[in-house]
């Protein structure tokens, strides 16, 4: 069994200056430019708690909370929440912050899972999470949750 990494390990900060090009006609920010740099951050945090190729399985809870403005920076905070065997669940906050300010607000938050492949399409294992607090705790046990709610829709979707 590979030793166990603490969530800091897998740690992610990205931030990015919206521009025009990112935004719809009002000023605010694409959703679907949210959702790339979302996988993109989740997709840093999982190569770092795995070391392996990851890809995205499923993103789960995503919702716009707040806009973000051009001249606004997005800011992305990711990490691993629970890591099964070959797989695990990585949290993405992101917030705006006024780059005037520094004022943050939350804007989105999701959930993605990712599931290793080598260069052959095969699966890797993974290391194991160690989980210190009770948030981390619970963060791992709410991505169990979701996980078996994926495992069985997946077994569904199969069947028919």
């Amino acid at each position: 069994m590979l030793p166990a990494k603490p969530p800091s390990a897998s740690a992610t900060e990205m931030v990015e200056l919206v521009l025009p090009n990112d935004a719809n006609p009002m000023g605010f920010m694409l959703g679907g430019a949210v959702m790339h740099l979302i996988d993109l951050a989740g997709a840093t945090a999982a190569i770092r708690h795995a070391r392996a190729l990851m890809v995205t399985a499923a993103v789960d809870g995503l919702e716009f909370l707040n806009p973000i403005k051009v001249g606004d920076f997005v800011v992305l905070k990711a990490r691993v929440t629970a890591a099964f065997t070959t797989s695990l669940e990585v949290e993405v906050k992101v917030y705006c912050e006024e780059a005037l300010t520094g004022a943050r607000q939350l804007t989105s938050r999701a959930y993605l899972t990712f599931v290793t492949r080598d260069r052959d399409g095969g699966r890797v294992e993974i290391p194991p999470l160690a989980v210190e607090t009770a948030e981390e705790r619970e963060l791992q046990e709410a991505a169990r949750l979701r996980r078996e709610e994926h495992l069985s829709r997946r077994s569904r979707t199969k069947a028919t």
